[in-house]
């Protein structure tokens, strides 16, 4: 079975279709890579995956589940989660404090105390290499590192699938590799599925992703293997 699966899903935006009759299908544990051009799509899939919108037809399973009509605060503790292009934290809270409410809402919330998610922040700082900025109030960080901290706050939620939005949107080629390889340590260290938004950085994908599909005016047009999808006309 496989972890996420769409079936013949569509979106309109009045006369625009965003979405035209996508299906894919994410198994557990994998990297896949959607990429394309600004307007493809991309963005509007995300919010469709993770509750945001809903489709106009097509079906949502998740580990079976029809989420097809369930709302983003239903899905999160399901397993599914989000980090978005322009992180947003709280800019008065620390940084472990940004990445402790990742837990708070997330699969485990209803579990856990407040310690228990200072905790886990503790340990997802330690993990994306945020070690010495524990206690500084997040909006005074770097982009890249408000980078990290919407990652660590999307793992703080315990996610067994994480949908990535730009996440090296404006980094230099050095960084670009040491978040391909972050992403490739996350994967294997928290046994999830990752599904990351790419638009144009090709090293990022051809170094990432184990699958790319390819969008184009809200339709798929390729999903194969990387290197098949990466020489394909």
């Amino acid at each position: 079975m496989p972890l996420l699966k769409l079936e013949h899903v569509t979106k309109r935006f009045g006369g625009l279709v965003a979405v035209d009759d996508v299906s894919l299908e994410v198994r557990h544990g994998e990297i896949i890579a959607i990429v394309g051009p600004n307007g493809a799509g991309k963005t509007t899939l995300f919010n469709i995956i993770n509750g945001v919108f809903f489709p106009d037809s097509g079906k949502i399973f998740f580990e079976g589940k029809d989420i097809t009509v369930l709302p983003a605060f239903r899905r999160a503790p399901l397993g599914i989660g989000r980090t978005f292009q322009i992180p947003r934290p709280f800019g008065s809270a620390s940084v472990r404090e940004n990445i402790a409410i990742g837990g708070m809402f997330g699969a485990q919330g209803h579990r856990l105390s407040v310690d228990d998610c200072m905790e886990m922040a503790d340990r997802y700082i330690d993990l994306i290499g945020l070690t010495g900025l524990s206690h500084k109030p997040a909006g005074g960080l770097t982009p890249t590192e408000k980078k990290l901290v919407e990652i660590a706050r999307a793992l703080a939620m315990k996610p067994k699938l994480l949908l990535m939005d730009e996440a090296m949107a404006g980094m230099n080629p050095k960084d670009i590799d040491h978040m391909v390889e972050l992403i490739k340590q996350i994967r294997a260290t928290e046994k999830i599925a990752i599904v990351s938004m790419v638009e144009h950085i090709m090293r990022a994908v051809a170094g990432l992703a184990e699958r790319v599909m390819v969008m184009h005016q809200g339709a798929k047009l390729v999903d194969e293997p990387t290197r098949e999808a990466l020489s394909d006309p």
